[in-house]
C-alpha cells in the first residue's frame, strides 16, 4: 500500500509519512522513545511539560525538556491555561532546540482538566486562541496543537477549533478521535479527523485506535491525514513502527517478532531507563511496561504478576531466562 507522498512538512520540518509516537505521560519517556525510534518512529513528542512549572524552573519539569539528537524530528509538548506563562515557557524551551513546539489541548485526565488545561480548553476557544498566539509569537520553530474531537458527544467541535488554531498561527493540528468524556474508551471517530483535514490547510495528524500497520494504512485512506500517530497501540510493541513503514512501502505486513527478540527489546528498554533514571526509579516505572511485552505468551498472567514485583535488572534478566529456558 504505497502512499502518494512519502513525506510532508510541519513548517520547515520534514517528516516521513509512516507513523509517529504519541505523547504519553509516564509511558513515552526517553527510554521508550529511543526504542521506538530504533524501529522507525517518524516523529516524536515529549511527555507533557507544565508551562508554569517550567517558568518557575521546576527541576523535574526541566528534565522532561532534554532532546537527544537521535530522536529528531522532535517536539516538546507544553500544557497550561495562561497565555503569559505559555509564551514565557516557549521562550525557555528554545534553549533546548526542539524542532517543534506542541501544545496539549486534548488531555482528558482530571488533574490536567481541573487546572483548565488540556481538553478543558476545547470549551474555551477564545482562551485557546490567546494561548496558541502567545506560543507562536515567542517561538523560533513551528507550533502545533493536539486536540480531541470535543468535550462530549454533544459538543464535537474539532473542526471549528482546528480552524481557530490555524488562524492563531498553528502549523499543524493533531486530532484524537475521541471526546474528553470518552477518555480512552469506546471507539475513536476517524470521520472527525477527515472533516478537520478538509477544513484546514495546515497538516493534520490522526490519532486513535491505531494498533497495527493495517490500522495505520486504513486511517490514511479513510481520513487523508498527513501523518498517523499511535500511542497505546505501541505498548510493548515498538516494532509497530517498523511494520507500518514496511507495509506502506511494500504492501507486506511483517510478522510479529519471535519471543526471544521481544524479550531482548523489553530488556533494552529497561536498561536504557536505568541508565537515564537510576535503577530504583526505572525499575518501579518499568513494572507495567515490561508486563505489556508479555501479553499473549503462555502463562502471561503469572508472569505479569512477577513483573509487578521487579526491583532490579538482575531480577528482570532472571525472569527472561526462566521464560526462554
Amino acid at each position: 500500500m504505497l502512499l502518494q507522498n512519502s513525506d510532508f512538512y510541519i513548517g520547515n520540518v520534514k517528516i516521513e509519512r509512516t507513523a509517529a509516537l504519541a505523547p504519553m505521560a509516564s509511558v513515552a519517556d526517553r527510554a521508550y522513545r529511543a526504542v521506538c525510534k530504533e524501529f522507525g518512529a517518524a516523529y516524536m513528542v515529549s511527555e507533557m511539560i507544565s508551562a508554569k512549572g517550567l517558568c518557575y524552573s521546576d527541576r523535574k519539569t526541566e528534565e522532561l525538556c532534554m532532546v537527544h539528537e537521535s530522536e529528531r524530528p522532535y517536539a516538546l509538548q507544553l500544557f497550561g491555561s495562561e497565555p503569559e506563562f505559555m509564551g514565557r515557557a516557549v521562550k525557555k524551551l528554545m534553549a533546548y532546540k526542539p524542532d517543534i513546539i506542541d501544545i496539549n489541548m486534548g488531555c482528558p485526565v482530571t488533574k490536567i482538566v481541573s487546572g483548565k488545561s488540556g481538553s478543558a480548553l476545547m470549551k474555551d476557544p477564545e482562551l485557546a486562541y490567546d494561548i496558541i498566539r502567545s506560543a507562536v509569537l515567542n517561538s523560533d520553530v513551528p507550533v502545533t496543537v493536539k486536540i480531541r474531537s470535543g468535550w462530549d458527544e454533544n459538543t464535537v467541535n474539532a473542526v471549528p477549533f482546528a480552524q481557530m488554531a490555524e488562524e492563531a498561527g498553528a502549523s499543524a493540528v493533531t486530532v484524537h478521535g475521541r471526546t474528553k468524556n470518552q477518555m480512552y474508551g469506546g471507539k475513536a471517530d476517524w470521520d472527525i479527523i477527515g472533516q478537520v483535514k478538509k477544513a484546514v490547510s495546515i497538516p493534520v495528524i490522526g490519532n486513535g485506535d491505531v494498533t497495527s500497520a493495517g490500522d495505520a494504512v486504513k486511517m490514511y485512506g479513510d481520513t487523508n491525514c498527513d501523518l498517523v500517530m499511535t500511542g497505546r497501540g505501541s505498548f510493548g510493541r515498538p516494532w509497530i513502527f517498523r511494520q507500518t513503514e514496511h507495509y506502506i512501502k511494500t504492501g507486506v505486513i511483517l510478522p510479529e517478532p519471535p519471543l526471544k527478540e521481544r524479550l531482548e527489546i523489553m530488556l533494552r528498554q529497561t536498561e536504557l531507563a536505568v541508565r537515564f533514571k537510576g535503577e530504583r526509579t526505572a525499575m518501579a516505572e518499568s513494572r507495567m511496561k515490561c508486563a505489556f511485552y508479555l501479553k499473549g505468551i503462555p502463562n502471561a498472567a503469572a508472569l505479569r504478576n512477577e513483573c509487578s514485583k521487579l526491583s532490579s535488572l538482575t531480577e528482570l534478566r532472571e525472569l527472561i531466562k526462566r521464560i526462554l529456558y
